[in-house]
């Protein structure tokens, strides 16, 4: 059985990572790690920026283009590089020096941490219309309830969060199959012609913020990378989990947000949300009810707790990897690196995690968390998506590895499009934008320190 940290830069004694998640696993991963609550959050809101049915399927359809551009460039990264780590050991690799660390600290301290309390705060505002969340102190304890029993589970074996992660994405993409199916064979009459809002005028800037609202739906494409270390045969199966997943997710996505349209009149889509929901909710819960009446919303509401909680074990499992990663090469906090001796799982990175977690939970909403991962998130993308050019020309790429469809243009289209993205998502959304650059920036001083202290 190969071990993960083989290749790693410091290679240290004891225990280590084990390759023992198959092609299932890694492209339920994939598949779980998307689907989570942005698909059933983020259509009202776009609704409201572009006005009009046929440009959120655009912005739909833009943020699923660059999300398989993504995958496709990563697929070819990660099938080069089987560590654990992903964005890391590609920037690190690529770029010698601050950018790998950059990334590293910023997927620590919000984007991993900020994605798992986004989705526990989903999961909780989905369950509190069928259960009473106040037993557990309000939504926010709720969240912080689910984030510690996540984390628990991913500290116990490697294979045990791989195979509850491939049952919830089953059950996720179930529950969504029975909605598309339910809309379109209940006889409902369509609403989609005359499916827009004169009020409303759209512009290049709304229109781009609404691909960052899907684009946030999407995000979690690049997590299977991370934990790349513990996938069997990574040459192949990661190249294929991530494009199958992308694709299957693209699909889905495509089909329900059809069926929304198609069962509820645009105009309820604009107004689509109360006290009692968040965003979009009150749309699958519209649309769930054309067939299944009252009985809608407690289905929809059960559903979405199921799928948002997924997403969160996912990112849980995938994100701990890249501390854990940073610390084996002496580039983060020591302690990050140990790896328990019977489970085989970075525990203490795990642990760690679930604490930044719980904290983001219980300081920032929902949307805050997720503009401030989505904006920090895609500045490395854009960056990892440049390193395929650097590695293409070391001598390393003679080995025999998956080689991505549509070199070299699908990579500058996507770096293209992202830096487009990043700049106008810093125009409409300036405050969060700043805080997730500052957030960047507050590790360079530690970059320094440590380099130092190692030299």
């Amino acid at each position: 059985m190969q071990e993960a940290n083989s290749s790693l830069g410091n290679s240290t004694q004891g225990p280590s990572l084990e390759r023992r998640l198959n092609l299932l696993d890694s492209a339920a991963i994939v598949v779980g790690c998307i689907i989570g609550t942005g698909v059933f959050l983020k259509t009202t809101v776009m609704a409201q920026q572009c006005g009009s049915m046929f440009l959120v399927l655009c912005a739909w359809f833009v943020a699923g283009l660059l999300s398989v551009a993504g995958a496709l460039t990563y697929a070819e990264l990660g099938s080069l590089y089987g560590e654990a780590g992903g964005e890391y050991i590609y920037l690190k690799k690529s770029y010698p020096g601050l950018w790998g660390y950059l990334y590293g600290w910023m997927r620590f301290f919000i984007a991993s941490p900020g994605s798992i309390a986004s989705y526990a705060v989903g999961a909780a505002t989905f369950l509190s219309s069928v259960i009473n969340v106040e037993l557990f102190g309000g939504q926010k304890y709720f969240a912080v309830f689910l984030i510690i029993i996540f984390s628990l589970i991913n500290c116990l074996n490697v294979v045990v969060g791989g195979k509850l992660q491939t049952l919830m994405t089953i059950l996720k993409v179930g529950i969504i199959g029975f909605v598309i199916g339910g809309v379109f064979t209940s006889g409902t009459q369509p609403h989609l012609i005359g499916a827009n809002d004169p009020n409303i005028i759209p512009s290049w800037s709304s229109f781009g913020a609404a691909v960052l609202a899907a684009l946030w739906a999407f995000d979690g494409w690049n997590n299977l990378p991370m934990i790349a270390g513990e996938v069997k045969n990574p040459e192949r199966n990661i190249p294929l989990s991530l494009l199958l997943g992308v694709g299957v997710v693209f699909v889905i996505y495509s089909l329900v947000n059809v069926a929304y349209f198609y069962a509820v009149p645009f105009a309820e889509v604009l107004t689509a949300s109360s006290s009692q929901y968040r965003d979009a909710l009150p749309v699958a819960t519209k649309a769930v009810q054309t067939f299944l009446g009252p009985a809608g919303i407690t289905f929809i509401s059960i559903g979405m707790f199921f799928s948002a909680v997924g997403g969160m074990n996912g990112s849980i499992l995938t994100s701990a990897r890249v501390p854990y990663a940073m610390a084996h090469e002496g580039q983060f906090f020591k302690v990050l690196a140990k790896v328990h001796p019977k489970t085989h799982v970075p525990v203490v990175s795990v642990l760690v995690q679930m604490g930044i977690s719980v904290i983001l939970a219980l300081s920032g909403s929902f949307d805050q968390l997720t503009d401030y991962v989505v904006f920090s998130s895609w500045l490395f993308y854009a960056l990892t998506a440049a390193a395929i050019f650097v590695t293409r020309k070391k001598e390393t790429y003679t080995r025999m590895h998956y080689k991505m469809f549509g070199y070299p243009i699908i990579p500058i289209v996507f770096i293209a499009l992202a830096g487009l993205l990043v700049v106008n998502t810093f125009y409409v959304n300036p405050i969060s934008s700043l805080i997730g650059v500052g957030i960047i920036a507050s590790g360079i001083p530690f970059y320094f320190i440590l380099h130092r202290r190692n030299e």
